[in-house]
């Protein structure tokens, strides 16, 4: 399942080099301090974070990022794109 997630954010249009030039811890991108991300504050940080690609990442589909499903996304845009 997760490395389909994975995958899915690639596929979504999400490239590693815009996540890894934009990324940023989750307290600095979380900037209403609510514990979770919205995609709004996810696209200050990464503009060219798709809505899909967001979605995919939220795996428990309540519309916000955890602090555990952020770091998947970021950890995935730093992985190379499987072959």
């Amino acid at each position: 399942m997760k490395k389909i997630i994975l995958t899915s954010l690639f596929a979504l249009g999400l490239s590693g080099a815009a996540m890894a030039q934009a990324a940023t811890d989750f307290a600095a991108v979380d900037t209403d301090l609510n514990g979770s991300v919205s995609l709004a504050e996810a696209q200050i940080a990464w503009p060219d974070l798709t809505e899909e690609a967001f979605t995919a990442a939220d795996t428990d589909g309540n519309g916000e990022l955890s602090v555990e499903e952020y770091d998947a996304l970021v950890a995935a845009s730093a992985a190379p794109a499987a072959e």
